[in-house]
């Protein structure tokens, strides 16, 4: 079943060095543009990660240091990256937890501005787990009756995540093709800053996702410990986290009770 668009979607997958969003850095990014028509552009590079790739992360993607020696960094591509998702849905597999975090962190420190917040986020692997609990390989056997060859490439991965879809609207009836209800469906829950560290209560309220102080309103927890905000922006959290306890912070100071 073909997805009904509003605007395009596009379907990606990141191969990294590693799994820490603050500290790790792609190598390989590949992306499917579905328009709207039902006109596909498909994109796959080679980023040079500007640091060693752990033998761990190549027995797992098959990228060597000197397979990317001389590709570009991610901030000599950022900008033309940037217009080619301007405007556009996303969609992946396990793209809420990592792909999506991982490629907001790369923006920030390339310093190009990609505006994330009016965009859907679909991750069919929430959708999968939802149904049938299985990973990506047995996903596309499952839905798709095929083995996926290549596994763990960016290119084969991303064109095997919107293949599942497709299938999976196929399969469910009650799936609605419609990618905010597909978005919505496919979420864990609402996150303010894509990592989980600061998620929304159910009033609505920004509040911490982890640590000693979770489940506690992330201003009311900085006006009574301003050494908190300090400790967070010194430590090891994402760039996108540090920027959202930022607007947090100056947002309570502007409007104190």
């Amino acid at each position: 079943m073909k997805l009904k668009l509003k605007r395009p979607i596009v379907f990606f997958d990141l191969e990294t060095t590693g799994v820490d969003t603050a500290r790790d850095r792609i190598v390989e990014i590949s992306m499917i543009k579905v328009m709207p028509d039902g006109e596909e552009i498909t994109k796959t590079r080679k980023i040079n990660p500007q640091m060693h790739i752990p033998a761990e992360a190549t027995a797992i993607h098959g990228i060597t240091d000197e397979d990317v020696k001389d590709c570009p960094t991610f901030a000599q591509v950022a900008k033309s990256l940037e217009q080619f998702i301007r405007g556009c849905d996303f969609g992946g597999f396990n793209s809420n937890r990592f792909d999506l975090p991982m490629l907001v962190e790369e923006f920030l420190r390339a310093g190009v501005e990609v505006d994330f917040k009016r965009r859907r986020f679909i991750d069919v692997q929430n959708i999968f787990h939802k149904k049938e609990q299985r990973t990506l390989v047995a996903a596309y056997k499952f839905y798709c009756d095929k083995d996926l060859e290549d596994a763990h490439s960016a290119a084969a991965d991303t064109a095997a995540t919107y293949e599942v879809l497709q299938a999976q609207l196929d399969r469910y009836p009650d799936l609605e093709n419609d990618v905010d209800a597909l978005a919505d469906y496919s979420a864990r829950g609402e996150t303010v800053d894509y990592a989980g560290r600061i998620v929304y209560n159910d009033k609505g309220v920004e509040v911490f996702g982890f640590g000693k102080h979770k489940g506690r309103p992330v201003c009311e927890v900085f006006e009574q410990e301003p050494s908190y905000y300090a400790w967070m922006m010194n430590g090891d959290f994402p760039l996108y986290t540090k920027k959202v306890i930022t607007e947090l912070r100056l947002r309570n100071k502007n409007n104190p009770k």
